[in-house]
């Protein structure tokens, strides 16, 4: 079952929302050359700590860590650690959850390590960010899951090819329902799948983790031994975007952007709801 909220339940999920942003903020800016993943994940530790939060990753299937820090060819799930040193040039994903009075709140982002990056890859960084905008914008009362699928799946094919030859779009991963739970009902590929139907109808109420991970070639990944790092088959380096969103009467919130998702919204045509903190 898909679970709607009410708006004071969204209003606990902005909460859990902003103290993920202020996660993302604190982690980028500490994720220079030479820190290690397990670094970031103390800075996040006590960003949590501050806002009274508690994390939503911590202990989750047995994860050990309080973020997930997937560096080039990892797409997602990456453990923090001392081993992992992050070097110029790397494109490093951060992903990360807090959860107030029970609400949760999940998103990720790509950050580019130091200097020395092509322009492909920050291509790559763009293109997947841009497709989440585009699904979040199909996330309107009257429409269905499948739209938002559709919305991503046709930005990052409707883009020039990088000189690997294509944009893989991971098929193994993809957004999800969230709200009492990180992980709920209903999962949301980052594709068109015909064979699953059109999916759920969007009803105010509904909030959802939309977030697209693409590669410079495979869709295809494999998880290492430590039953969590998921790696693209072929190598090649990946991005990952990611925003919890709520439905409301009057719009979209994005519940883990700072400015709501006015901003962004209103450059696609669409005015984000009032936020609910004010």
């Amino acid at each position: 079952m898909v679970e709607i909220k009410t708006p004071e339940q969204i209003a606990k999920m902005r909460e859990a929302g902003l103290v993920v942003a202020a996660m993302h903020r604190a982690c980028a800016e500490a994720a220079v050359p030479g820190a290690t993943t397990k670094d970031l994940d103390e800075v996040a530790a006590k960003v949590l700590a501050d806002h009274g939060a508690k994390p939503n990753f911590l202990g989750y299937g047995g994860f050990p860590g309080n973020i997930c820090t997937s560096v080039n060819e990892v797409v997602v799930h990456g453990i923090p650690s001392k081993e992992t040193v992050l070097k110029a040039g790397d494109l490093l994903s951060i992903d990360a959850g807090a959860i107030i009075d029970g609400w949760h709140g999940d998103a990720a982002l790509t950050v580019f390590v130091g200097e020395g990056h092509s322009a492909e890859l920050r291509e790559l960084s763009r293109v997947t960010e841009e497709s989440m905008w585009a699904g979040i914008a199909a996330m309107r009362k009257g429409n269905r899951l499948v739209d938002i699928s559709k919305a991503i799946e046709s930005y990052i094919r409707r883009q020039p090819r990088p000189a690997s030859g294509k944009y893989g779009i991971i098929e193994d991963y993809g957004g999800h329902g969230i709200g009492s739970q990180m992980h709920m009902d209903p999962h949301l590929l980052n594709y068109v799948e015909r064979r699953r139907g059109r999916g759920p109808k969007l009803v105010p109420g509904m909030c959802l983790a939309i977030e697209p991970m693409v590669s410079l070639g495979t869709a295809r990944t494999h998880v290492l031994s430590d039953d969590w790092t998921v790696k693209t088959n072929d190598g090649t380096w990946s991005s990952h975007w990611e925003h919890s969103i709520a439905l409301t009467e009057q719009g979209p919130l994005v519940l883990t952007a700072p400015d709501g998702g006015r901003a962004k919204l209103a450059e696609l045509g669409i005015e984000a709801a009032p936020d609910p903190l004010g």
